[in-house]
């Protein structure tokens, strides 16, 4: 069963789904209500929950006042959902000011406006004397509101946590507390989509980074200690080889290269060096081919060794990597998991003493992601399914009248009984992803001509999101380098790297086979 992400800076708690952490308590529906405060001090077992149900409180002694729809829809509006403070110009009304002084502590909604009455921890107008600073702090500095009753998860922008007072910032530092203290460190928003990785990917955690290439390189260096050594394979995305053929270096650590297929060679590399870590795509960028995951993890282990996963082109829908054995799995977010080409992340799951290992060197580097980016991730996983299903569709489809078709001498794709790993993939897949590589009938610029005609996907250097994407990874990605060096690493001028948005598959398909015949 996946454990909550959050589990570990909060296992002293014992919660009930809506602590009031030291706030009045909030119904989550329905007016008419006085209700008494609870008494400070909550604790809390996220491992039960999940910190996906925290909810804030507004601050006390805050009338505010509700617009004539918001009275209509009382029963489904949360007191943290107003917005509308009964200050005006350069003082508090008379409303606002009986509220101060009220020293009842209790909740009042009439259906008229809202009341919070009688806290000393939300005494605005004792230290605020002007619209200026109440617009500023007012709804924040003395407690945060988050919505109850929101179907949709509040985005929590803030770059640090505070404490009511300095026993309980002594309690945080010797663990009777839990915060995450500063953004750094955690969000409320982030954990929500951690949580839903964790939950795909049946890990015990995940952590979210700012970018794949951030949570591949950090990573890297948590767990392979300085002078180590590391597995990878041929084919893989050029700046993670890039990274651990120049920066891993400097750490004393190095790394064998190996065919993805290479079993022996694989044997080999473990019986000659003392390996900390196989790291390898699956499939892999831009040849899509497939590792054998549980054989792969048996010999590691077998030596003492680590396996990590980049499953981006899989997506956790098609694979599950943890449950083949794997223990790791890392994902660019930014692709099909966020599924909409407007956000960067990347994520990384496994274990609980893995991933607080990679935790604690990514609190140190930083790389956070973006409580915004979050947001995006949770509102672009609910699609998931759908968008992978539709992608796995097309591409299949696409990938079968590619290879009948003249104009094109090569298509890599695991769903093809043409492929390498094709049986492979068939065991440890239950879909073969949206992306297909093919390489057209022609030179350099025959190829740029066949993308130029195209007038659905957009040329762009990424995949997976809802638009379709085309490059020439000769040019995208290697145009630096000489032909020569290209050839190398299997890039041919002719090479094509597709990925299937969810576009409808009859316009896609009229639209390549119509840019294929103009070459």
């Amino acid at each position: 069963m996946a454990v909550s992400s959050c589990a570990r800076a909060f296992s002293s708690f014992e919660c009930r789904s809506d602590p009031d952490f030291s706030r009045p308590e909030i119904p989550s529906a329905g007016c008419g209500f006085s209700v008494k405060a609870k008494s400070p001090s909550p604790r809390c077992s996220v491992a039960a929950r999940g910190l996906s149900s925290l909810i804030f409180k507004s601050p006390p002694n805050f009338v505010r006042q509700l617009s004539n729809k918001a009275r209509r829809n009382c029963s489904n509006i949360g007191v943290a959902q107003v917005v509308a403070a009964s200050w005006s110009e350069n003082q508090a009304t008379p409303a606002a000011k009986a509220a101060v002084d009220a020293a009842d502590e209790e909740i009042i909604c009439n259906g008229d406006n809202v009341q919070l009455n009688g806290s000393p921890y939300s005494n605005y107008a004792s230290f605020l004397s002007s619209d200026g600073s109440i617009a500023i702090h007012a709804g924040e500095r003395l407690g945060r509101g988050i919505a109850t009753d929101a179907i949709t998860t509040p985005v929590v922008n803030t770059s640090a946590y505070f404490f009511k007072k300095t026993a309980d910032l002594i309690d945080f530092k010797e663990k009777r507390l839990a915060s995450f203290e500063y953004g750094r460190y955690g969000n409320y928003t982030t954990i929500v989509a951690e949580e839903k990785i964790s939950a795909l990917e049946g890990a015990e955690s995940t952590i979210l980074m700012a970018s794949g290439m951030c949570a591949s390189t950090v990573m890297l260096m948590a767990l392979i200690p300085a002078g180590g050594h590391l597995i990878t394979t041929t084919d893989c995305y050029r700046k993670t080889r890039i990274f651990i053929e120049t920066f891993l270096p400097k750490m004393g650590i190095t790394a064998t290269v190996i065919d993805p297929a290479d079993i022996v060679g694989l044997e080999s590399a473990l019986e000659k060096n003392n390996v900390t870590l196989f790291f390898t795509e699956s499939p892999t960028n831009p040849f899509l081919r497939c590792v054998d995951i549980e054989l792969v993890s048996k010999l590691c282990h077998d030596k003492g060794a680590l396996v990590c996963i980049d499953g981006t082109f899989a997506t956790p829908l098609n694979q599950k990597s943890l449950k083949l054995g794997a223990d790791i799995v890392l994902h660019s977010a930014t692709k099909f998991i966020a599924g909409h080409n407007d956000v960067l992340a990347g994520s990384i799951s496994g274990s609980e003493k893995l991933i607080s290992t990679v935790r604690v060197l990514h609190n140190i580097i930083g790389g956070a992601l973006n409580p915004n980016a979050a947001y995006l991730i949770i509102r672009g996983m609910k699609t998931l399914h759908l968008r992978i299903q539709q992608q796995n569709s097309t591409a299949q489809r696409m990938a079968e009248i590619l290879e009948a078709h003249p104009k094109i001498t090569r298509v890599y794709y695991p769903g093809l009984v043409s492929h390498p790993e094709h049986n492979l993939a068939k065991r440890q897949m239950s879909g073969f992803g949206g992306v297909v590589s093919f390489e057209v009938d022609g030179d350099l610029l025959t190829t740029s001509k066949f993308i130029d005609a195209l007038r659905i996907p957009y040329i762009a250097p990424s995949f997976g999101g809802c638009e379709s994407i085309v490059d020439q990874p000769a040019i995208m990605s290697y145009w630096d380098l000489s032909q020569k060096e290209r050839a190398k690493y299997g890039i041919m001028d002719n090479l094509v790297r597709f990925s299937f948005g969810v576009e409808d598959f009859e316009d896609l398909k009229t639209d390549i086979l119509q840019a294929l015949e103009k070459i």
